[in-house]
């Protein structure tokens, strides 16, 4: 490793063995695109296996993005049903529909929402499921605490959720859905920023009917002004790797 990419290191681990997480920040791309890429890096992961141990090993990559406006509708035998825009109106709005095979049900992505796409190895990380959800949820409440939002797990839903208060129920601010396939993890979460609230009307989201949704832009409408998603993704990724327990490298 070069004194460049030393110098991109943040953060480190004890002993002799470092496991690093790459970020990479990819800006606006589409769904289809982002997925293939995915699928290239899950390759990546698992012929790495293969290799002799390293000093500094690569656990995984951070993508971050934000999508042009779509609706992922897993295979799950009800998730179609909670779809509720006529095709005319999706038409007119300019919002994609596509089957996705992660977990959960169905969601929005679009323009101000912050998507990271964890592309990890979970063998490596020795995580399972559960404990992989949970380290995804508490980076996403310490980054929502970093801009001045108080947010919290919800015992019954996947996911991250601003506590109920005098301005309403609890909602959803975080959405998660991941595919694990030969321990390597796809897909993600998906956080709103800046995001167009209004689009999550034309579904039931993650099929919880009268869950509201929010964002940061509308906590934070009383008080201060919602950070940027270049704001936001590089508070995320420190987060992720801290629960993690990976040494950080930023993409040049």
């Amino acid at each position: 490793m070069d004194d460049a990419a030393k110098d991109n290191l943040v953060g480190a681990q004890p002993g002799g063995e470092r496991l690093v997480l790459e970020v990479r920040w990819l800006g606006r791309i589409g769904y289809d695109e982002a997925l293939k890429l995915q699928r290239v890096l899950l390759a990546e992961i698992l012929a790495a296996r293969e290799q002799p141990t390293l000093a500094v090993r690569r656990a995984g990559i951070l993508l971050m993005l934000e999508h042009p406006a779509v609706i992922t509708v897993s295979r799950r035998p009800t998730a179609a049903g909670n779809l509720v825009a006529s095709a005319e109106k999706l038409a007119k709005l300019g919002v994609a529909v596509v089957e996705t095979d992660r977990g959960g049900d169905i969601t929005y992505h679009g323009l101000g929402q912050l998507v990271c796409y964890p592309i990890l190895d979970l063998n490596m990380l020795t995580l399972r499921l559960h404990e992989y959800m949970r380290a995804l949820e508490q980076a996403v409440i310490s980054t929502c605490a970093v801009a001045g939002v108080v947010a919290k797990r919800d015992a019954t839903a996947t996911g991250v959720w601003v506590p109920a208060d005098e301005s309403g129920p609890a909602r959803k601010i975080c959405a998660m859905g991941i595919r694990v396939s030969r321990w390597i993890s796809m897909h993600g979460l998906a956080l709103n920023v800046t995001t167009d609230l209004a689009h999550f009307d034309l579904i039931v989201p993650c099929g919880l009917a009268g869950r509201p949704v929010t964002s940061l832009e509308r906590e934070l409408s009383r008080s201060a002004r919602a950070p940027s998603l270049t704001d936001v993704w590089p508070v995320l990724a420190k987060a992720l790797a801290q629960e993690l327990g990976c040494t950080l490298k930023m993409d040049e």
